[in-house]
């Protein structure tokens, strides 16, 4: 098993559509991995109408991962995530609206989530972006290819087929595992196509 997997993660959720594909990247991970999880206020609004959720989204992350997370308020800019000096190994923002990727290209850092990605990469930390929308206009493609180019990982959830997903859930555990793949973070949620028979 890879122990060189980053230990300390914050997890950004924004209010692009998917927003429970931040919840399961969190249910996952492994138990030593110490998460720092925001959600922005539209965040929480999408998982309110798209899931029709009997519970908040902060609830949701709480029962997908009882330990080693803590939540943080987007307007709380003076959490240890807001600092270099934190030493959060890698970031990932799941969904990430173009809205978002554009205020992170643009040196935007107004919340809490903006702010530990202008951390990540100033400090030349990974940061990993799995960002939401279609079709993609000039500017969003910009913005990615901006950020890009200063090391950012941008990992939009396309559907790899031969993954043989046979449900919704499937076809996010596919998605999650990618992202891991990125991080280097161990995991079983699909078979890797070398590992496959034709």
């Amino acid at each position: 098993m890879n122990e060189q997997y980053p230990k300390k993660l914050v997890v950004g959720i924004s209010g692009a559509s998917g927003v429970h594909l931040g919840v399961e990247f969190v249910r996952y991970l492994p138990a030593d991995i110490v998460v720092y999880a925001v959600a922005s206020s539209g965040a929480q609004r999408v998982y309110a109408h798209e899931y029709r959720a009997t519970q908040s989204l902060h609830d949701a992350l709480r029962l997908a991962r009882p330990h080693n997370l803590t939540i943080c308020s987007d307007e709380a800019l003076h959490e240890c995530i807001a600092s270099g000096s934190s030493r959060m190994e890698a970031m990932c923002i799941i969904p990430a609206s173009c809205d978002m990727v554009a205020k992170i290209a643009m040196g935007v850092s107004d919340t809490l989530i903006t702010r530990s990605a202008s951390v990540m990469l100033k400090e030349g930390r990974k940061l990993l972006l799995g960002v939401r929308e279609m079709p993609l206009s000039a500017i969003m493609l910009e913005n990615m290819l901006k950020l890009s180019r200063l090391g950012v990982c941008i990992a939009p959830p396309i559907v790899g087929y031969y993954g043989g997903a046979q449900s919704l859930e499937q076809m996010e555990r596919f998605f999650v595992g990618k992202w891991y793949d990125v991080l280097g973070i161990p995991h079983q949620l699909f078979t890797p196509w070398g590992d496959m028979r034709v």
